[in-house]
């Protein structure tokens, strides 16, 4: 065993969650970056019953697996409920979110304050790259929807997916 466990030390783990239908660079930067800075990064995907996505929650698992195996402390998981329950389950003291402006920060600033309030989970906001401030995971397919070229906005790998699905392929 290697790393921090082996040594005694606390293992820092984090979750960057969202619905990721489908993932875009905006996304992946964020999780990059939160790999560099914990142990242990938690995708969660987040199921929103109420919400018909373009891809199912298998298929976003997929597909994040596939793009953030070269960061070797990412695992890739699905929640139903509440995201402080998701933590407090796997000993996550941390949420990471990307925001990409002030008008993220209001809404994400009260989601942070009632998930501390239930559990004591802190939420840690990154600022977005400047490249992907626009991005959107519904900016991404309803451009694509109409035809537009979206493949500097993705991993390959989650492009060729959409634009399968768009043409019906899948």
């Amino acid at each position: 065993m290697t790393g921090p466990e082996s040594e005694g030390l606390p293992v820092r783990r984090a979750v960057c969650p969202g619905s990721f239908d489908p993932i875009t660079n905006g996304h992946l930067d964020i999780i990059a970056r939160a790999s560099r800075l914990y142990d242990e990064v938690y995708v969660a995907v987040m199921i929103n019953q109420s919400k018909k996505g373009l891809f199912t929650v298998d298929e976003r698992m997929d597909l994040i697996r596939r793009v953030t195996t070269e960061y070797g402390n990412v695992t890739v998981e699905s929640h139903h409920g509440l995201l402080v329950d998701f933590c407090k389950a796997r000993g996550i003291p941390a949420i990471v979110k990307g925001l990409r402006a002030v008008s993220d920060f209001d809404y994400e600033l009260q989601m942070a304050q009632m998930n501390n309030g239930l559990s004591g989970v802190e939420t840690l906001f990154v600022p977005t790259n400047p490249t992907y401030s626009f991005l959107s995971s519904s900016l991404v397919k309803e451009v694509a929807a109409w035809g537009g070229d979206v493949s500097h906005l993705l991993p390959d790998a989650v492009h060729r997916a959409l634009v399968e699905r768009l043409r019906g392929e899948v």
